[in-house]
């Protein structure tokens, strides 16, 4: 009887709880899908679809390009979701720590119940999987082979007792995720092709997605220490760490110079004009603390400085062939 009691009791706190849960409606799915994140997928596709084009001189199939934006965005969406989730059920996102942009620990902010979140997560990752059954068919295993693997990062670098958002080499896997594989395998589904050469011409690509990872991290230094995060940043320390970001933002701006000038000559013209272009929000970075409480802007100046450098870089690789014609 006593045990009854108990049971019962334990319900009512449990449906007690979960009515304090806000409900999960599109404007929060929205927003756990960071859409201002999403850069990265996009300047990679952007990437891959001026790649494609150039390097193979023919037409791209528009519907597989709108299947694999969609397949990209998923993820990248699936992985934002999945990093608020495993924070929060951590307890690395609070209230105290966190910062008043509605974008930034949902979970924290609107009572959203968790479950919830995973399967919002979980039904992302769904779609995409469905969507690259598509493309499977009609590729081969071999994009079969580089979507796994770009899944597994996805969920690995959030989910587990040690994800790799916590271990120093989180940026270096999702900047190669995003910036290499994924890019290899949508050239490949676009041409036919599986080019290893793009590993190294997507560098630019790789290291700017990584930068906004490492800036997000040597803002948070703080707030990981706290929550026994081992990043690059935390093991850099707060001396070093801005240092070593500031000269991987002039090693990033001289990869893709030396890139254009070996590879893509005529456009390096664009190098200087990227320069011009980004010499504004290079000052603000690096005159930026990079701390918690500077941290939204110095997000929106690597992301700026993201959209520069590769659109600057794409029409490089695109004027090659007029200029050369010409």
């Amino acid at each position: 009887m006593f045990m009854e009691r108990g049971t019962v009791e334990q319900r009512n706190n449990r449906r007690s709880v979960e009515k304090a849960f806000e409900p999960l409606t599109p404007k929060l799915c929205f927003q756990l899908m960071a859409p201002h994140t999403l850069a990265p997928s996009i300047l990679a596709l952007t990437f891959t679809l001026v790649f494609t084009t150039v390097t193979f001189s023919g037409s791209v199939n528009l519907l597989l390009f709108a299947v694999l934006f969609v397949i990209c965005t998923l993820m990248q969406a699936a992985a934002n979701t999945l990093n608020d989730y495993f924070d929060y059920k951590k307890g690395t996102d609070s209230l105290e720590n966190s910062s008043e942009d509605a974008f930034d620990a949902v979970l924290v902010y609107h009572r959203l119940n968790p479950k919830h979140v995973l399967v919002f997560a979980i039904a992302q990752l769904v779609i995409a999987a469905i969507l690259g059954c598509y493309i499977v068919s009609l590729s081969g295993l071999t994009v079969l082979v580089i979507g796994i693997i770009g899944a597994l990062v996805v969920v690995i670098y959030s989910a587990g007792k040690t994800p790799l958002s916590y271990l120093p080499i989180g940026e270096v896997a999702i900047g190669f995720t995003m910036g290499g594989l994924i890019p290899l395998a949508c050239v490949y589904v676009l041409s036919g092709v599986l080019d290893w050469w793009l590993m190294l011409t997507g560098l630019p690509l790789m290291i700017g997605i990584g930068m906004i990872l490492a800036t997000n991290n040597t803002c948070d230094i703080e707030k990981d220490i706290a929550s026994k995060r081992h990043t690059l940043a935390v093991t850099l320390g707060r001396e070093q760490a801005p240092m070593f970001y500031k000269l991987a933002l002039i090693v990033w701006m001289a990869a893709t110079l030396v890139l254009e000038l070996c590879f893509y000559t005529p456009g390096v013209v664009m190098g200087i004009l990227m320069i011009c272009a980004a010499f504004p929000v290079l000052r603000a970075l690096f005159a930026n603390p990079l701390n918690q409480n500077s941290r939204d802007g110095a997000m929106a100046q690597i992301i700026s400085l993201n959209i520069i450098f590769i659109s600057f870089y794409c029409l490089a690789i695109a004027i090659t062939p007029i200029v050369s014609f010409i």
